[in-house]
């Protein structure tokens, strides 16, 4: 079971040996690293799952050391005594890529002598600063190593969210550690050059983790993060998709940034009462799950038993499919017509993928290309005139006759009343200057 997680920062200068006089300048930090390993110490972790920018580094796949034993030092930092040798937990890293294949994210496993072409058989330094702190503090564990990929943050996110399923099913205590230093440009002279933008990246994601808001950090615009001149903010994804659905108790130890590069120390308390001891199937992991199936055996995927929570009523719901940013397919219903809303997704899953009649059918082997998103949607309602539609908030339905069109809210490009109004009716197929019945709904959307 996962029983707690945190987020270090893993600058060799914190290291005593290494830091020497230096060390004074992060104090705070330090001092809160070990106050954070204390924490984590008090949880019992048995397995440690770390995920660290600076160790396996792929475009389009997750990838986690798969030797039977880890080791690392530091002596490329001039402490060559300070090593460790640990073992490698392969059954759940194993599990964790077989879970994560559901979600679309590919996950390999490579080996360190392969790997680390400049340091072969070592460990990165993003896992062993903060292990230091924690061997320090007591802990004895196993090691699961995973690094990090350039696929997009949803995608990271949700490999986040099979990571957590598959920790929660675990019989071993499971403590998982996000490696990150955030933005390398807080004052002039820092290691990435200076950029005034460096701490507007910091504080977002200091604000983000004290309110687990995940969805901040998944739209941060791209250019911010990249005048940031980060290294965290992929594992700190993922460590929040794995945080998703349970109850968590954050505390931020510390954050400074005495070099230009900022530091941030955060533990992540998981309450007794953890919404994953529920059923855990989401609104798109359905709905990829039932493409898949079907794709697969040519079968429309059963019902899941139990349901859960808010899949048992009854909505209607969109699915739709992008491919690199582009549509891929989108069907759905606006009002209720199956037994409840996880028909609705499992359904209109499969139409979207195979039944658009604007695009080819969706292949098994692009599906994991394919970003998914649901939307529920409110019941409809009549509208006494456009001043009561905001296409960023409605949708809306025409009607006119037997002719309806539905547009969904806040789509790319619909940015006034008269456009939605307008594509609405072409959908529909009614003229200009027909009379026309207006309904708006709002939806519930998950990504």
């Amino acid at each position: 079971m996962l029983v707690c997680a945190g987020l270090s920062p893993h600058p060799p200068i914190i290291i005593p040996k290494i830091g020497g006089n230096e060390l004074r300048k992060a104090k705070s930090t330090v001092d809160a690293m070990r106050e954070w390993a204390s924490f984590i110490a008090e949880q019992g972790p048995q397995v440690l799952v770390f995920i660290s920018p600076h160790g396996i580094f792929t475009r389009r796949q997750m990838g986690y050391l798969q030797n039977p034993d880890l080791s690392g030092d530091f002596a490329a930092f001039g402490a060559p005594e300070i090593s460790f040798q640990v073992k490698n937990e392969l059954e759940l890293a194993r599990k964790i890529a077989v879970e994560a294949d559901q979600e679309g994210v590919e996950v390999l496993g490579v080996d360190l002598d392969n790997w680390y072409v400049n340091d072969p058989g070592s460990l990165d330094h993003g896992i062993t600063v903060p292990l230091y702190y924690l061997e320090e503090a007591g802990i004895d564990a196993a090691l699961v190593a995973f690094g990090i990929s350039l696929l997009p943050r949803q995608k990271l996110f949700r490999f986040g969210q099979a990571l957590g399923r598959v920790l929660e099913m675990s019989p071993k205590r499971i403590g998982l550690i996000a490696s990150g230093d955030l933005s390398h440009r807080l004052i002039p002279g820092a290691p990435a050059g200076y950029d005034p933008r460096g701490k507007e990246f910091d504080l977002i994601i200091k604000e983000s983790l004290e309110r687990m808001d995940a969805e901040k950090l998944l739209n941060l615009p791209d250019d911010l993060v990249e005048d940031a001149g980060e290294c965290g903010l992929r594992p700190i994804i993922m460590l929040l998709g794995a945080l998703k659905g349970y109850q968590v108790e954050p505390e931020i130890y510390s954050y400074e940034g005495p070099f230009g590069v900022g530091y941030l120390v955060a533990g992540f308390r998981i309450g007794e009462e953890a919404a994953a001891n529920e059923p855990s199937t989401s609104h798109v992991q359905l709905a990829r799950r039932s493409l898949e199936h079907y794709l697969r055996t040519g079968e429309m995927m059963p019902t899941p038993d139990p349901l859960s929570e808010g899949l048992e009523k009854c909505a209607g719901a969109f699915v739709s499919l992008k491919k690199e940013g582009q549509l891929r397919g989108c069907i759905g219903t606006f009002e209720p017509f199956r037994e409840n809303i996880a028909s609705e997704i499992i359904h209109n899953a499969v139409a979207a993928g195979v039944e658009d009649p604007r695009f080819w059918p969706v292949e098994l082997d692009e599906l994991p290309e394919i970003d998914i998103s649901v939307d529920i949607l409110t019941p409809a309602e009549p509208v006494a005139s456009k001043d009561d539609l905001d296409p960023k908030r409605y949708g809306i339905i025409v009607k006119s006759g037997r002719r309806t069109g539905l547009l969904l809210p806040d789509l790319e490009g619909v940015d006034n009343v008269d456009k939605q109004i307008s594509i609405a009716c072409q959908k529909a197929g009614i003229s200009p200057g027909e009379q026309i019945e207006i309904l708006r709904f709002e939806v519930i959307r998950y990504e």
